[in-house]
């Protein structure tokens, strides 16, 4: 394997993963915006936004080329979106 062929498949690796990221960050912010058009809690906003900006700065647990870490704060943050919510007492 030459090192233009081991270049473009790490490239591809770290594209991949970080679609993944994008794909995640994206269902966060429609699960939070789809829990307020609901009128039910989302949680505390800090959950939301510390996620969001684990997922922008460039300051990690790992490297940014490595967006596993980036990864498990955002799913820990829409399980903690889909598990915060109860239905207020008008639509229970």
């Amino acid at each position: 394997m030459d090192s233009t062929t081991t270049l473009v498949a790490v490239a591809s690796v770290v594209a991949a993963v970080f679609a993944v990221a994008v794909a995640v960050l994206v269902r966060l912010v429609r699960a939070r915006r789809d829990l307020r058009r609901a009128g039910l809690p989302t949680g505390p906003r800090w959950v939301f936004w510390g996620a969001v900006l684990y997922f922008v700065l460039p300051t990690d647990l790992l490297p940014d080329p490595v967006y596993l870490d980036d990864i498990g704060v955002l799913l820990l943050a829409l399980r903690t979106l889909h598990r915060y919510p109860e239905p207020p007492e008008s639509l229970r």
